[in-house]
């Protein structure tokens, strides 16, 4: 299986066109003149943007859906441009809630710099059609406030702004919206029209739920340039059972693989319900409208092989994090299953399995089994301790041991200090040398 994004081709001969392709995905939720789009992208090379604000160290998933959409449209023969908002992201768009907290210039500047990297690793800089980053600091930076009210404020009616959805949900809440944020849609109008302006922009992409953002672009390019110019609104993904996507325990699954390790995030794709995997294959992946029926009849007809979720699991995992990463992941995986050796994973990978196991630190002279049994809580009592060594009812590392006075060697640990303990087939634990 192979899944290098920048080696991918879009080969799928089912589809007439990308825009047809983009409807078959489910990545179309709302758009400009549907016909004129889909005209423009078939026979002419379109050059479209997408804006990430660096609100946070790193991108999430739902982020990737944008890279994804914006690395379909560049296969296709379009030419990309990744905006990262260095002057949008020292305000940050509205949310459904409550005003967003500044942040500092030093912070917004480095978070830039980070997400740059990351959308980078997502399109070609290459041939005809070769990506371009901007900032939008280079512009927006620039802007008196006096410019930015007389050539830029003066095309937006305040009435038509509070109509925006967001807006009007913010404006009935308790706490409102401050000027700043209300601004924020005029900000993301002048991004359209700048890079309409020096590179031809013609079509920006980005969630629904930016919809109003997006077509402030449209009409404000509309109306100084008397240009046409279109927007594509994705969907929000949200999984069959009505909960957010993109969560797992409440925490937002990142691409940086620091705030969120290839092993969580593999997990995290392996778990998904056979309701919503066939979706997550068409968005997420890819693979062909083939391949992707082939998994369909899998789910309806060996739902329990699970096959779609390890595909699904392996390819965007590959995607974000590399194969060699997902091959740690799956190794990983296999091992907590006690279908692999955990003494093939990476000090990294094996540590994110320990955070998700029961764990204690001991010296080197607490090795003996009765006292990391009960340690790890996995015997009440030394005796009861005892009792499952001489019954065979520990491994260390996927090994078994047995006898009273078994220890963990040094020649067993992991790394020279981590060891695996299981009691049974349902207890599992970590120890740590200090």
């Amino acid at each position: 299986m192979s899944a290098d994004i920048l080696n991918a081709q879009h080969n799928d001969d089912t589809f007439e066109n990308i825009w047809q392709e983009l409807k078959w995905r489910g990545l179309v939720h709302v758009s400009t003149d549907e016909e004129a789009l889909e005209k423009a992208l078939s026979s002419e090379t379109v050059t479209f943007y997408t804006g990430y604000d660096p609100t946070a160290a790193s991108l999430h998933l739902g982020h990737l859906v944008q890279l994804l959409v914006m690395r379909r449209l560049q296969l296709a023969g379009h030419k990309p441009i990744g905006l990262v908002g260095g002057f949008t992201g020292l305000i940050g768009d509205p949310r459904q809630t409550s005003e967003r907290v500044l942040n500092s210039r030093e912070v917004v500047a480095g978070w830039v710099d980070s997400l740059r990297s990351q959308i980078e690793r997502f399109l070609s800089f290459e041939g005809e059609n070769g990506a371009r980053m901007v900032n939008n600091l280079d512009w927006g930076g620039q802007l008196s406030a006096i410019d930015f009210l007389r050539d830029v404020g003066k095309h937006f009616r305040v009435g038509t702004m509070v109509k925006k959805e967001i807006v009007a949900k913010r404006l009935n809440s308790e706490e409102g919206i401050s000027y700043t944020e209300f601004s924020y849609q005029i900000l993301q109008g002048l991004d359209y029209l700048e890079l309409n302006r020096q590179y031809g922009c013609a079509l920006q992409t980005g969630g629904s739920d930016q919809w109003g953002n997006l077509t402030s672009g449209t009409e404000l390019i509309r109306k100084v340039e008397g240009k046409t110019v279109h927007a594509i609104g994705t969907p929000l993904i949200t999984n069959s059972d009505g909960t957010k996507f993109g969560k797992s325990e409440g925490n937002a699954i990142w691409l940086n693989p620091q705030m969120c390790s290839p092993y969580a995030f593999y997990q995290f794709w392996l778990n998904t319900a056979d309701a919503d995997v066939v979706d997550r294959l068409k968005v997420f992946t890819f693979l062909t409208r083939a391949e992707i029926g082939e998994y369909e009849h899998k789910v309806e007809t060996e739902a329990y092989k699970r096959e779609a979720q390890k595909r699904l699991a392996y390819e965007v995992t590959a995607l974000v994090h590399g194969v060699e990463a997902t091959h740690q992941a799956i190794a990983a995986s296999e091992a907590l299953f006690g279908k692999g050796d955990f003494a093939a994973l990476d000090e990294s990978t094996l540590q994110t399995v320990m955070s998700e196991l029961p764990s204690v630190e001991l010296s080197s002279d607490q090795l003996d089994l009765i006292t990391v049994l009960t340690e790890l809580g996995f015997a009440s009592s030394k005796s009861e301790a005892r009792r499952i060594l001489k019954e065979g009812g520990a491994s260390v590392n996927g090994a078994k041991v047995q006898g009273e006075d078994a220890v963990i060697t040094a020649e067993q640990l992991l790394h020279g200090k981590y060891a695996i303990v299981r009691r049974g087939k349902k207890n599992q634990g970590a120890i740590t040398v200090v």
